[in-house]
């Protein structure tokens, strides 16, 4: 029979991904880097991949094509769907392994930076270590306030006198805008570039929605090539946050449901979206913005985008 069926230019195809993830019959997959349908008898035609191409590589056209059948694409997502539960279960196995343990890592003295285990649910009565005066978790019990915690008489990383919630500028070398990455720099000093990861794991694929650093949290979604891209990305923008990244090209699965539990079960206060230039980054972007959605939560975010050698090119809100 003759009908609509979706088109796929391969020589403009970039291998984002994009369309595979949107595609609600599971027809394509990429192969050697590029998008492919796999059968016929998978696509409606009603081209749900369409708009999310970023180079305009898929069409609608109209051809001689299996019929669409609906009991093999239900067939074939019962397939994807256990699957996807196989790699969450080894996702758990690994993240529970000892090198995936919760972590604050207390950045708020530069010279005696220690570690402090994480424990419990954020904003429920449990040690978190965001929890300052004018947080919202204020009056809470927590594990890292404590008179022997190591937090203790020192200001927390995200609600100290110097943190970007009090708007003041910072103890350390440069000073910007936490949520633009602006007017920080290493420039003027010799000394060591320090580290800004304030927790363990960072990796998105990891990480716990319910772990107590989210709570109250500025949230940096960053893209695995930014910290290689750009030299300064400890300082303009994993100061004074919580660091998450991952990629949505190489990661084999959709970060939107894990986000979404984050801003859902925390009080996240602000997220900066860093990716690179390259479309495919684009993924990264889109979950944040499919995770406010699904939270119901509008958060005040912004979009850094850094080109392939090294510089900030866009920044949006």
């Amino acid at each position: 029979m003759v009908r609509k069926i979706v088109k796929i230019n391969e020589e403009k195809c970039n291998g984002c991904g994009l369309c595979i993830n949107a595609c609600h019959e599971g027809a394509l997959v990429l192969e050697n880097g590029k998008a492919r349908l796999i059968s016929d008898a998978y696509c409606d035609g009603l081209g749900d991949c369409l708009p999310e191409c970023p180079t305009g590589a898929i069409e609608i056209i109209e051809r001689e094509a299996e019929a669409f059948d609906e009991a093999a694409v239900n067939k074939r997502l019962e397939e994807m769907r256990r699957a996807s539960e196989q790699n969450d279960h080894a996702a758990h196995a690994f993240s529970g392994c000892p090198g995936s343990r919760i972590r604050f890592i207390n950045r708020s003295n530069s010279s005696d930076p220690g570690t402090a285990e994480a424990n419990g649910s954020p904003c429920a009565g449990k040690g978190s270590p965001n929890h300052g005066a004018g947080s919202p978790c204020a009056g809470k019990s927590g594990s890292h306030h404590g008179a022997d915690s190591p937090c203790a008489g020192k200001s927390s990383p995200h609600h100290g006198a110097d943190s970007p919630d009090h708007g003041m500028g910072s103890p350390h070398v440069g000073s910007g805008d936490p949520n633009t990455g602006e007017g920080s720099s290493f420039a003027g000093t010799a000394a060591k570039p320090e580290s800004r990861l304030m927790q363990w794991p960072c990796q998105i694929r990891l990480i716990s929605p319910n772990a107590p650093y989210f709570c109250s949290a500025h949230l940096l979604v960053a893209a695995d090539c930014t910290a290689y891209a750009y030299a300064a990305v400890h300082q303009d923008f994993m100061k004074d946050r919580i660091t998450i990244i991952g990629c949505p090209k190489l990661d084999d699965t959709d970060y939107s449901e894990k986000l979404a539990a984050i801003l859902a079960n925390n009080n996240i206060q602000s997220i900066t979206v860093l990716r690179m230039e390259v479309p495919c980054c684009s993924g990264l972007v889109h979950a944040v913005r499919n995770a406010m959605l699904i939270s119901g939560k509008v958060i005040p975010w912004n979009v850094v985008t850094i080109s392939i050698d090294g510089d900030i090119i866009s920044q949006n809100t």
